[in-house]
């Protein structure tokens, strides 16, 4: 398509060319860093949301299902996630779409507003079916903010800082996933004392026909407070404003004009002398086509969605296996501590298991924390691609290092535990980045709710697949192999993943404009 303004879209000193040249040679964060929280506030909910469940899932269960204890918990485990996953798909491949429409900003208000009514909605639960039913509402919310959030930051973000500031906003993913689960431990696991559990946690045990049952409100709790964090990215979002390339994608020249003239203006307190503006490259002043047909029509990209599906399915088999399933697994794991064979001996027995892997899972999250400062810092030094199979061996060695010790030695079980949620979180705000970059503007948020959200499905293979050999691994190998073969099993999916990888395109330091014309 030719560069100029498009005819009846307003008078414009600058070619749509011209503009996007200038935002490109801006070298720095050029919008309000608050933006950055309240894009953030949508991660923060959405890795509240998948993480809270890692541990306040056994008290849901326990309440919920009336033949579920906590050393079956992970049993039940596989299809809220699924349909959570479900949810998901749907809401990337059908609301993403219309941010390529009808702009960033305001489905990234409808897509918050969305997840916070799952939230909402979850928090009323009165069975496993009406359970799943809310998760999948909440998933539909979370597919497509994930994907809007990303190629929002990646469109004004500087283009040798794509990367760098994907991770900053990931940050407030670790925020959400550390809060998600250290409240969930609080709130829905019984008081026990360290490590088996935490002797400030409210939950009490309560016994049943089938075993112990974990009494409280706390997992209500924690979706009520999901829910107050999507109002607030809502209402916070009403400030951001669109991206310029999106506008000239439409058309909108003037306005795109007006937003780059303020973000140069805001980079000048930076850098009073801004570099001259990079070269023009051809940009699409209209769309002709429905995103989905800018994809499908292109052999280069249809290419990289098929590529890129791949990539992210088994990935995140990796990711939600531990991510959602952790403390879980970890309860099928660790041995039952001597006990009087009574009902309340077994369920104070079940109590401790629970405790001790949601505290394991919970230390976890500094791992993530470090991996999104880490992220940040150093995310640029490599091309994404480089940077997966990195993520893939910190993860299987840190999942060796709790197989190993989870039984015996609590404090290497908690090392192995953050370098485990360092190394497979690592491997997320790299392929974010990559994802984003691997579309054009006139169908970025459509391309990446592909890759991500079909992917998504692998982590429902994760958690419906993996969650039951658990127990039938255990008991054919034992309690000192079963363990290691199990995190070897879940790793190896991000490891072909990094390898499939490495023949992908090199992204880095390249205009959008320039990977996807």
């Amino acid at each position: 398509m030719a560069s100029e303004t498009v005819p009846g879209a307003g008078a414009s000193s600058d070619s749509a060319a011209a503009i996007i040249a200038r935002q490109d040679r801006i070298p720095i964060w050029s919008l309000s860093y608050l933006f950055i929280g309240i894009i953030g506030v949508g991660f923060l909910f959405t890795f509240f949301d998948i993480f809270d469940i890692t541990v306040s899932f056994i008290q849901t269960c326990t309440q919920i299902v009336p033949t579920c204890n906590p050393g079956t918990a992970a049993t039940y485990l596989g299809l809220p996630v699924e349909l959570n996953l479900a949810g998901y798909v749907v809401g990337a491949l059908v609301l993403s779409p219309l941010a390529d429409r009808f702009g960033r900003r305001e489905m990234l208000l409808f897509t918050m507003l969305l997840t916070g009514i799952g939230s909402l909605i979850t928090i009323f639960s009165t069975s496993y079916a009406f359970f799943i039913l809310a998760r999948a509402i909440t998933g539909i919310g979370i597919g497509a903010d994930l994907a809007l959030v990303n190629t929002y930051v990646n469109e004004v973000a500087p283009r040798a800082g794509r990367a760098r500031y994907t991770s900053l906003i990931f940050v407030m993913s670790a925020l959400g996933a550390f809060f998600g689960i250290w409240l969930g431990l609080i709130l829905t696991t019984p008081a026990a004392p360290f490590p088996s559990g935490l002797p400030f946690a409210i939950a009490t045990v309560g016994l049943t026909p089938t075993g112990p049952q974990f009494l409280g409100n706390g997992w209500r709790y924690m979706y009520a407070i999901g829910a107050l964090l999507a109002l607030a990215g809502v209402l916070l979002r009403f400030q951001l404003p669109e991206s310029p390339r999106w506008l000239i994608a439409r058309g909108r020249v003037n306005e795109a004009d007006r937003i780059v003239t303020g973000m140069e203006e805001r980079a000048r307190r930076k850098m009073p002398e801004l570099p001259a503006p990079a070269a023009e490259i051809p940009v699409q002043a209209s769309i002709t086509r429905v995103p989905y047909a800018e994809i499908f029509g292109n052999r280069l990209y249809v290419s990289r969605t098929v590529f890129l599906v791949v990539v992210w399915f088994l990935g995140y088999v990796t990711v939600y296996a531990i991510a959602q399933g952790l403390t879980s697994l970890l309860a099928a794991m660790l041995p039952l501590p001597p006990h009087p064979a009574t009902p309340a001996g077994i369920a104070a027995a079940g109590g401790a298991v629970a405790g001790e892997a949601g505290v394991i899972a919970a230390f976890g999250t500094i791992g993530f924390i470090l991996c999104t400062i880490f992220a940040y810092l150093f995310g640029e030094r490599l091309e994404r691609k480089v940077w997966l199979p990195i993520s893939a061996i910190l993860t299987l060695g840190g999942g060796i290092l709790i197989a190993v010790t989870a039984s015996s030695n609590f404090p290497l079980a908690v090392i192995g535990s953050i370098i485990t949620f360092f190394g497979f979180n690592l491997w997320v705000p790299m392929t974010y980045t990559w994802s984003t970059e691997s579309y054009p503007t006139r169908a970025r948020a459509t391309g990446f709710a592909l890759v991500d959200g079909i992917g998504h499905l692998g982590g429902g293979v994760g958690i419906l697949v993996i969650a039951p050999l658990i127990p039938t691994l255990m008991k054919s190998l034992g309690g000192t192999t079963g363990p290691i073969v199990i995190f070897v099993i879940i790793a190896a999916f991000l490891i072909v993943a990094a390898i499939i990888a490495q023949f992908g395109t090199s992204t880095r330091f390249k205009r959008l404009d320039e990977v996807s014309p």
